[in-house]
């Protein structure tokens, strides 16, 4: 398995998990309950070693840390720290649901999660999503989506996506048929543009998106912006964003979560928690090379309380 490029939660070295779960059930135990003991904690541990705890708590108290955890703990702190206690494929699994319960659907969130995880990654969604909620994913997505969008979802949750090189043969062909299927005629012909840019590889599609400039003295992107609209649109960017530069993509991810009117809470959550073991040390530099201000002192202007304390905890 190859290693994070830069991640800011590793594994703890000096890791003692029942001088942890001591350390929890003490946080949580009798009237009050110790926020600083339990960011301390959970904030500098990784989550393999988390599940560890899940596991030691029980056995030494005959407790579910979660539950406890849910008892003692309220709004995007405890949000945040659920999030955290989580296995990634349970956790996406989680968005996915919640972004499609009740009235109306978080479009967003599920574009954000579906749309960035790979074949392997998608798999273990599915088959989390099917354990967990009885439900299956493709099913929800149907009865919750419409149209080409719906296609497009459909598409990705299969995880099927060619993960091989990049065939710098097929890539000006593939560039010249996306232009075709979209600048190139009245009206678009989506179905083209799915079956590229939900079926070829990331390596692929990279060179693809050079060679569409060369063809249209454009960008792939401001392409997509003006052939589609709305979720379409937004699904095809994030692909394109995440493919060309990840590290890039999710920056600005953070700030169109802190800018402007309100605060985008769960967004937060979900990208520091699922980028804190990964790469979110490469996503601090990037945000303050192009925003021009560190990602602690945003977060910091953005969110209070405990729930800022964890969120810098796991940026730093």
């Amino acid at each position: 398995m190859a290693s994070a490029p830069g991640p800011t939660v590793t594994p703890y070295a000096g890791f003692d998990k029942d001088a942890d779960t001591v350390a929890l059930r003490k946080a949580m135990k009798g009237l009050g309950t110790d926020e600083k003991a339990i960011i301390d904690v959970l904030a500098a541990r990784s989550n393999a070693q988390r599940q560890e705890l899940i596991l030691q708590f029980k056995t030494a108290y005959g407790r579910d840390l979660i539950s406890d955890l849910k008892s003692e703990l309220s709004g995007h702190f405890e949000d945040a720290i659920l999030a955290l206690m989580s296995p990634p494929d349970l956790y996406d699994a989680k968005c996915l649901k919640k972004a499609m319960k009740g009235l109306g659907t978080d479009e967003s969130a599920i574009i954000e999660v579906l749309c960035t995880r790979n074949n392997k990654q998608i798999h273990m969604i599915r088959d989390r999503y099917k354990k967990e909620f009885k439900h299956d994913l493709e099913k929800d997505l149907k009865d919750e989506t419409s149209g080409n969008f719906k296609r497009i979802l459909i598409g990705i949750s299969q995880g099927g996506r060619d993960e091989g090189p990049a065939d710098a043969s097929r890539a000006a062909a593939d560039a010249q048929t996306l232009y075709k299927a979209g600048e190139g005629k009245l009206g678009t012909d989506e179905s083209e543009f799915q079956r590229i840019l939900v079926a070829k590889s990331a390596a692929h599609l990279r060179l693809v998106f050079d060679e569409y400039e060369k063809v249209s003295k454009k960008s792939i992107e401001k392409a997509i912006k003006s052939e589609m609209s709305r979720d379409l649109e937004n699904a095809y960017l994030t692909i394109v964003g995440f493919f060309r530069n990840p590290v890039e993509f999710y920056a600005d991810l953070l700030q169109k979560a802190m800018v402007g009117v309100g605060t985008d809470e769960d967004r937060l959550i979900r990208i520091i928690v699922s980028r804190s073991e990964w790469d979110l040390e490469l996503i601090k530099s990037t945000y303050m090379h192009k925003y021009k201000r560190t990602l602690v002192d945003a977060v910091k202007s953005e969110v209070s309380g405990d729930f800022r304390k964890l969120l810098i905890a796991l940026i730093k």
